[in-house]
């Protein structure tokens, strides 16, 4: 026996297998490409595009309002420090997350940041010590901090929507009602409500502002076997002997959020990241997206998943909302053809909602999973070859495209992002996340994966494949010309040596007229103290670099012959060659015009009045054709 196992396979490979291995492998390749793309979803609504970019392609802003009037010029990290050290009020508020959205903002379609001020307890050592402080006193964040992506002020700061406590809401797109948030990311304490102690609510200069609580969450603690029974299960007394507690209070408890859903769901993996949102009612409401998971799908890799190991299937077939006042959890189905949502929908019948049951408000918040994403990239950059023969002799790897992290010094992956465009073939700007590929080993872009996130197109990703013919750059590309680049290279060193510290945040990739903008905002910061600001804008095209201090002079120089126009317009040059010899005695009569528009065009962006600042930049395009 020991002699058949260890020469007879040996020599069936070497005799039979060896020679004609393509030919015998062949259908089980099919079928673990087959059997891979389905177990990730990439089967189903994914759509493959031919997308003949070129590297020399004019672009003609006045055509794309609704992606430039939304780049995303804070990264998330940036604006994150930055909202701390300018929002947080007391030091026991925390930021702990921000999160990208989209919001009808003054009747245009925005991306926006939020992020939710928390209260941590935690941060209060000395006042945690006193047992009713954590359960009876600080019991609950306050309101949140929104800013456009697109907006600074002319100190390099986020312009913020939503402000302070009490909140100052600066839109009449949005209202704030209900700021306070009892059930986040960072609660974690059991507290009491509606007691005969005043709840902390919100600092207000050198005093504080209490407040009572008057929803529904929570249970009833009022009777003494109930508080006998939160006394055992906590492993504190003290709810028994306390005399703060009336009739009317109530205990809350499990008030993280992904505790909460582990505990009603605990068969679901859930997000590590839950996002805010505010509905048109002015209250704020967690969205959690679920995950079903196996390992057990046949013929189909298997990839690590945050949170849930190695698996070789999953399907976001579930969101769940959890209000920030209330805790009301509320699980929406939203992928019933998972035959694994299918089994526990007939286990637990009343625990899924549809999806169409979903408010409209919050429908409009839902977006494709960042996790999911990351995954479905990592298998489509081996699982787009459909070949049984190219997958075989792996003719066509591709790589996620990396960048050179500025912090690091390292390379990196770019992280899929948020973003605010128009596809290919679509009419109307959308939610998209996007996320880039490079060929194996190589730098240059090869492809672009976006999942679409609005209205019925929920799900549905698109990936752009270019020509192998033409070379575009990738984002390591561009990284190393802005770091090669001698003005740019000058002023990164020089702020580095006088007591700051030079951030780049993550560069965007972002399609355009059959060619991509690469997008890569500059801050600069104390290097004692962390708060970003925003010094420094690059945008590259093609072979071009623009480089400015505000993303609008950024964009003045991005259109076909406005880069020339504009700097001499600037500087009062008189127009030279034969359009010289033809105008009048003051130079280029073109230049005057084009001056007034420029000036009018930063005026109306400096407002963010963006539709008009478009028109503006119209003019200045038809004075260059």
């Amino acid at each position: 026996a020991l002699l058949l196992y260890t020469v007879i396979p040996p020599l069936v490979y070497s005799l039979h297998v060896r020679p004609n291995e393509i030919a015998l492998q062949r259908p089980y390749i099919q079928s673990h490409i087959q059997a891979t793309r389905s177990a990730f979803g990439l089967d189903r609504q994914l759509r493959e595009l031919e997308y003949a970019a070129r590297q020399e392609t004019p672009i003609h802003p006045e055509r794309h309002r609704a992606l430039l009037d939304n780049i995303r010029l804070w990264d998330w990290r940036a604006f994150h420090d930055t909202v701390t050290q300018i929002q947080a009020l007391r030091p026991y508020y925390t930021f702990n997350d921000s999160d990208v959205d989209r919001y009808q903002i003054d009747g245009q379609y925005r991306q926006v940041l939020l992020t939710p001020r928390e209260l941590d307890i935690r941060q209060l050592a000395e006042a945690r010590t006193r047992w009713v402080n954590p359960h009876f006193i600080y019991t609950h964040g306050y309101g949140i901090v929104l800013a456009e992506v697109s907006k600074i002020t002319s100190d390099g700061l986020p312009v913020l929507l939503i402000q302070d406590a009490p909140p100052e809401v600066n839109t009449k797109s949005l209202k704030l009602t209900r700021p306070e948030i009892y059930y986040g990311e960072v609660t974690h304490e059991p507290v009491f409500v509606r007691t005969a102690q005043p709840e902390f609510n919100y600092p207000a200069g050198a005093d504080n502002m209490f407040s009572r609580y008057e929803g529904r969450g929570g249970m009833p603690i009022h009777s003494l076997p109930r508080r006998l029974a939160a006394a055992i299960k906590e492993g504190d007394f003290n709810i028994l002997l306390t005399t703060i507690l009336q009739p009317e209070s109530r205990m809350m408890i499990r008030r993280d959020v992904r505790e909460r859903l582990q505990h009603l769901a605990g068969f679901l993996e859930w997000d590590p990241d839950p996002y805010l949102v505010v509905t048109e009612a002015g209250r704020l409401v967690w969205m959690v997206d679920g995950y079903t998971t196996s390992d057990a799908h046949p013929y189909a890799r298997s990839v690590n998943v945050a949170g849930a190991g190695r698996v070789n299937y999953i399907r976001n077939s579930v969101k769940a909302t959890v209000d920030a006042y209330d805790g009301e959890a509320i699980l929406y189905l939203f992928d019933p053809s998972d035959p694994i949502i299918q089994s526990y929908r007939q286990l637990f019948p009343g625990l899924f909602r549809p999806a169409s049951a979903m408010p409209a408000d919050l429908r409009a918040h839902t977006r494709y999973p960042e996790i999911l994403f990351r995954v479905q990239a990592e298998i489509y950059r081996t699982f787009h070859m459909l070949d049984p023969q190219a997958f075989y002799n792996r003719e066509d790897l591709w790589d996620l495209a990396h960048y050179v992290s500025a912090q690091s010094g390292r390379p990196e992956p770019v992280s899929p992002t948020y973003v605010i465009a128009t596809l290919p073939g679509e009419t109307k700007p959308e939610f998209l996340l996007i996320t880039a590929f490079t060929p194996r080993s190589k730098d240059n872009l090869i492809g672009l994966m976006a999942a679409r996130c609005d209205g019925e197109h929920l799900g549905e990703i698109v990936v752009l494949q270019l020509s192998k013919q033409e070379l575009i750059f990738g984002p390591m590309q561009i990284s190393a010309r802005i770091s090669q680049d001698q003005v740019i290279s000058k002023d990164l060193t020089l702020w580095n040596q006088q007591g700051s510290q030079v951030l780049r945040g993550q560069m965007l990739v972002l399609p355009i007229e059959q060619t991509f903008l690469y997008v890569e905002p500059i801050y600069i910061q104390a290097t004692q103290a962390r708060m970003p600001q925003l010094r420094k804008v690059v945008l590259a095209v093609g072979n071009r670099l623009i480089y400015a201090d505000t993303y609008d002079e950024a964009l003045a120089q991005l259109s076909p012959g406005a880069r020339e126009l504009v700097a001499r317009a600037d500087a009062g040059q008189p127009a030279e060659g034969r359009a010289a010899a033809a105008a009048p005695a003051g130079g280029d009569p073109r230049l005057e015009q084009v001056r007034n528009h420029l000036r009018r065009y930063r005026e109306l962006a400096a407002q963010g009045r963006w539709s008009e600042a478009g028109k503006e930049l119209e003019a200045i395009e038809a004075q260059v054709r």
